[in-house]
């Protein structure tokens, strides 16, 4: 594509950081972004029903790009994401209405004052994640020596018994499901009077895509890659493959549960239906859509679908049709998805020089100085 070419020469030449410079632009213009979207929102210019769509968006995110690492990045077939989703919920809801919910269905009383929710629910979010990795745990270890479609069936089995259990327990409400949650948030507004879900919504979605972006690109995450290449050939390489299982399963589970968390706080109501087989396929449709291997794809397609469900809205019970039928699509006319296993870097390249350079990588510019001098000196 010429015209890519063309862009991507004329921003290089314009746009040439020093090093130091390329590692604030990423931080400065995230913070820029949350508060101006703060402040929109803050003054109803981004209204309550974007907002909700916003942090849907940052949920989705988190929840697509956590799959991409087992199903993608791993190249294993995990079909359960929605049950740990359940778990990070029911747990987060449960540890902020004991916290700061007077009248809680659980307590009957709040043990800390609402305000110090502030500080309290960003805990309570984690400690969500942390339920939902140890749950993650009693899948991962027995399903060490399955693949493909034997773990799709063990994940959606747990999935099922992770919903099952919940609809069975009194005390987070069974079948009627759990509320109250919205007071939590009203808590924080009460100190500061912003968006909190907004804006812990952006937070946890921007450092779980940044999390994911470090780890992909570490040794461990070589070696979360090498099982999808070959995991015997790894194997004999010393790679510990159950390691990488277990990190990569656990890990991905963890933000799952964050997402749920989210998800819970910002509703203000759950119940076990919203966490079932459909749930699942959500997460499985957003990173086909985007490419397999891809960060980049994954928030992409979390933008994308959620829009299209806002979209499909008026379609009610008829939506549940098309999202199924759009995974069959893409697998069969597009299985690479939207990006494939490519970044935006690879599109756009001058991108790169808005993140730190790799210590052990030489720059194509020092290395020709490198060599230039050497030259001079022969």
């Amino acid at each position: 594509m010429k015209w890519l070419d063309n862009f991507n020469d004329k921003i290089d030449s314009k746009f040439n950081p020093s090093a130091k410079k390329r590692k604030l632009i990423m931080p400065i213009t995230t913070i820029i972004m949350i508060l101006v979207i703060t402040v929109l929102a803050k003054f109803d210019i981004i209204n309550n029903y974007f907002q909700t769509i916003i942090v849907t968006i940052c949920i989705n995110i988190i929840m697509s790009a956590s799959l991409n690492i087992v199903n993608g990045y791993m190249g294993e077939f995990s079909c359960g994401h929605g049950g740990f989703m359940a778990t990070g919920a029911y747990i987060s809801s449960v540890v902020s209405l004991i916290l700061f919910k007077d009248g809680n269905s659980i307590t009957g009383h709040a043990l800390l004052p609402g305000g110090l929710a502030l500080i309290g629910f960003p805990i309570s979010i984690l400690i969500g994640g942390l339920g939902a990795m140890m749950v993650s745990l009693i899948v991962a270890i027995p399903s060490f020596k399955t693949r493909d479609d034997y773990l799709a069936i063990i994940t959606v089995a747990a999935n099922f018994i992770v919903t099952t259990a919940i609809n069975n327990i009194p005390a987070v409400g069974a079948s009627r499901g759990l509320m109250g949650m919205k007071s939590v948030m009203n808590g924080m507004a009460s100190v500061i009077d912003v968006p909190w879900i907004l804006i812990w919504g952006l937070i946890f979605a921007i450092i779980s895509v940044v999390s994911i972006h470090f780890l992909m690109n570490s040794t461990l995450g070589k070696g979360i890659s090498a099982v999808k290449y070959d995991e015997i050939s790894a194997e004999i390489m010393s790679v510990n493959t159950n390691s990488m299982k277990l990190i990569a399963f656990t890990f991905s589970s963890f933000l799952a549960g964050i997402a749920g968390g989210l998800f819970a706080h910002l509703l203000g109501f759950i119940n076990p239906s919203s966490f079932g087989i459909m749930k699942s396929t959500e997460s499985l449709v957003m990173v086909y859509l985007g490419g397999m291997g891809s960060l980049s794809g994954s928030v992409l397609s979390a933008i994308i679908f959620t829009i299209l469900l806002e979209l499909l809205r008026p379609a009610q019970i008829w939506k549940w049709v098309i999202i199924p039928l759009i995974l069959i699509l893409i697998m069969e006319f597009h299985p690479e998805g939207i990006m494939g296993s490519r970044e935006l870097t690879q599109f756009f390249p001058w991108l790169k020089k808005l993140f730190p350079a790799n210590k052990n990588e030489i720059r194509p510019s020092e290395n020709a100085a490198e060599k230039s001098a050497a030259d001079e000196n022969a």
